[in-house]
């Protein structure tokens, strides 16, 4: 079977991405990993959010709340003088996943934007308690002076070891929600987008499936708010405001949804795009609101639709 220009374009662009740092030592720019490092972690909070959102149907306005447990339970322990990254990262995964896991138990008996508007209450409750955690710096938010320590090899304050780091567990949530999305738990999420009350008649157990999606995305959030808080060295409750949820949101839409790549070349994009415009004036968005419904309007499914994409590829 021929490649098609959609994977081909894919395909190039995964490989750019691995040769960025290669690229910052040619031109002396090491800003170009700076840069590509958070479009790559932006990207796996994307993947977990079009998760829900494509596949599942949830609009979730409170999806950077589980950016923010993740990033707080690696700056929480290393405040505590605690830098061991399996538990780090642990703590971020299960503590998100039990967040997201009580969020869903309400949010999930509601439908539209009652859902909607109970995801980012919940997600505004998380993010005045950080507010409010003036022991971990409050609203100015808390810096983090250790990187997570896995092992000896493995320095994650070396910027380009930690890229690739990044861009391996990008690479792996990819496979795994490809596995995930194609699997019989996928085409059920799928159905019960498209027609819940035909599933419910089937005897398929509706809630259950997406309290498990919704569940999963937000352990796969609090992990990349792991990898966010040791590429800033720094957590603040700005991190799961519901502005963040929204840029997320942007990306997924940007790139396409539904789509396995789409969130990855949306994350990229937006990120490419926030640099360049913010360069050019104050009120980049002004600019980069028309930009994004010219891009969703014509490719139909953002830019994956202008590459000829398939939804739920």
């Amino acid at each position: 079977m021929r490649p098609t220009p959609r994977l081909v374009i894919y395909a190039a662009l995964l490989l750019a991405l691995a040769l960025v740092p290669l690229a910052a030592d040619l031109t002396g720019n090491r800003f170009y990993v700076t840069l590509a490092n958070r479009a790559v972690i932006l990207a796996l909070a994307a993947i977990s959010l079009n998760l829900i959102m494509g596949y599942g149907g949830m609009i979730s306005f409170g999806h950077a709340a589980y950016l923010g447990i993740g990033g707080y339970s690696v700056g929480v322990l290393a405040e505590h003088g605690i830098d061991n990254g399996w538990l780090q990262f642990g703590l971020a995964i299960g503590a998100s996943a039990l967040f997201a896991f009580l969020t869903g138990l309400v949010a999930l008996r509601s439908r539209g934007v009652y859902f909607i508007m109970i995801s980012l209450a919940v997600a505004q409750i998380a993010y005045f308690a950080a507010v409010g955690a003036y022991r971990y710096g409050g609203d100015d938010g808390l810096t983090i002076f250790s990187d997570s320590r896995f092992v000896p090899w493995l320095r994650l304050g070396d910027s380009v070891t930690f890229y690739y780091l990044c861009l391996a567990v990008l690479l792996v949530a990819l496979i795994l929600t490809n596995r995930l999305v194609n699997a019989r738990f996928g085409f059920v999420l799928r159905g019960i987008a498209a027609n819940e009350t035909r599933l419910r008649a089937l005897g398929v157990p509706v809630f259950r499936h997406r309290l498990a999606a919704f569940t999963l995305a937000g352990a796969l959030c609090g992990l990349a708010g792991a990898l966010l808080a040791n590429f800033a060295d720094f957590v603040s409750p700005s991190m799961m405001d519901w502005t963040r949820s929204g840029d997320l949101i942007v990306m997924v839409v940007l790139g396409g949804v539904g789509t396995l790549m789409g969130p990855v070349l949306g994350a990229v994009a937006f990120v490419v795009l926030e640099q360049e415009l913010s360069n050019l004036m104050e009120h980049w968005r002004l600019l980069f609101g028309p930009l994004l419904v010219i891009v969703v309007l014509a490719g139909n499914r953002g830019l994956d639709g202008l590459l000829g994409g398939r939804r739920n590829g």
